[in-house]
């Protein structure tokens, strides 16, 4: 098994995690009512996906 033979410095830990940052999700506009959702899930709104209703929404 693999074992180290000197501490890593702080910098060296620093570089390896700088694209361990979370990032903001991808929004799209919806065609249906224009309303911002994530890609790749219903959306909220209105429950529609791919132009096609995915979930029955309640009118308030």
């Amino acid at each position: 098994m693999a074992h180290p033979k000197r501490r890593q410095s702080k910098t060296r830990t620093a570089k390896r995690r700088t694209h361990d940052k979370a990032q903001m999700p991808a929004l799209a506009k919806c065609p249906n009512c224009a309303s911002w959702f994530i890609y790749h899930t219903v959306c909220p709104e209105c429950g529609y996906y791919r132009g096609k209703l995915a979930i029955e929404k309640e009118e308030a």
